[in-house]
């Protein structure tokens, strides 16, 4: 073979190495395409699911503006111009904790035996301006109040009732007439509205692989079917929703002691959720963020994923630290001492702080 001859065949055996390292460069790259492609349409199909999850109420429409003025806020100043500022002002919500009560399953969940659906838990959550410190509120749903006339889904509205329960506005008019109910007591303008189904709290608790929450006595209540000694407790879903349910097994029996156990699950379940690095396990993350969005229903204002993530970025340096409790200051009803009603001139100052 002469010196040309072999150099004519070392080009066709560098042509077909070429030949197949560009097969294989093209085949990887296809199969590169079809993950980010897969990856993509997961993550679409993420964001579409999770972002279905959400119910939503238009209250804003269904109340119009007969309401308390909203708070009016610094307007928030983006260190870049290109950015758009995260939202920064003072902002105070309605947050509802509803209960179904009906259904075998409910029952081993220690929900009673009474069909349909309650609110046993509102919070009013202040949000100072600057969303670095906070005010929880609980209004006892056993206070006595006037209930004001609430427009119903089916165009009409419901008559003003004197010495109602709180929580009976929810049964009569669901989230408008609750929020309605709350504006008529504390004269704030409620610039959000979310509701928490219990049985959503209990896979959001599992989700984030429990709560740890310390209590200050014995608990033992059959109703609820919990029974924990005095100390600190990691509670999974089940125990931590009988935690917020028990009133039997504390204090007098009655709402009130439930109040502070609740606000004490509020906070180590916040504390839970900053202590989880949720952005490093995407499985863990898509969990809890489907448990989050499974379980609520929220005003107009915050019915997409896309809103409720800006309101939890707003709030980033919120830590359960800066989260103060408290209760509606009230006294026994005169009229029924099963009942309480708003201690006057404390309730009214509470609200104003608020303002």
């Amino acid at each position: 073979m002469t010196s040309e001859d072999e150099h004519e065949d070392g080009n066709e055996d560098a042509a077909r190495r070429g030949g197949r390292r560009r097969g294989l460069l093209k085949a990887a790259g296809i199969a590169l395409a079809g993950v980010l492609v897969l990856s993509a349409a997961g993550a679409s199909w993420a964001y579409w699911q999770l972002n279905h999850n959400i119910k939503s109420v238009d209250i804003n429409s269904a109340l119009g503006d007969d309401r308390p003025a909203r708070v009016v806020s610094t307007p928030s100043v983006s260190a870049s111009a290109a950015a758009t500022p995260l939202p920064s002002g003072a902002l105070n919500i309605l947050v509802l904790g509803s209960d179904s009560r009906s259904g075998k399953a409910n029952a081993r969940l220690g929900g009673g035996s009474s069909s349909g659906a309650r609110s046993d838990t509102a919070m009013v959550v202040h949000i100072d301006e600057g969303r670095t410190t906070a005010t929880v509120v609980s209004i006892p749903r056993d206070t006595l109040v006037t209930r004001p006339s609430c427009p119903t889904s089916s165009g009409g509205t419901t008559s003003v009732a004197y010495h109602a329960m709180f929580n009976s506005a929810y049964s009569v008019g669901g989230p408008v007439c609750a929020v309605k109910t709350v504006e008529s007591l504390t004269d704030v303008r409620m610039d959000h509205y979310i509701e928490i189904d219990f049985s959503g709290f209990a896979d959001l608790v599992d989700a984030l692989g429990g709560v740890t929450v310390t209590t200050d006595e014995d608990i033992d209540d059959d109703k609820s079917h919990l029974h924990l000694t005095a100390g600190e407790h990691h509670l999974d879903g089940t125990k931590a929703l009988a935690l917020a349910r028990t009133r039997h097994g504390v204090g007098d029996g009655s709402d009130l002691g439930r109040i502070g156990l609740q606000q004490k699950l509020v906070k180590a379940l916040l504390q839970q959720i900053a202590s989880t690095d949720l952005l490093t396990d995407p499985t863990k993350l898509y969990k809890v963020a489907n448990a989050v969005t499974g379980s609520l229903t929220t005003d107009t204002g915050l019915d997409s994923l896309g809103e409720l993530m800006k309101l939890g970025q707003s709030l980033k340096g919120l830590s359960s630290e800066d989260v103060k409790t408290a209760m509606m200051p009230v006294v026994t009803a005169p009229s029924d001492h099963n009942r309480v009603v708003a201690n006057e001139p404390e309730a009214s100052e509470l609200w104003a702080s608020l303002k």
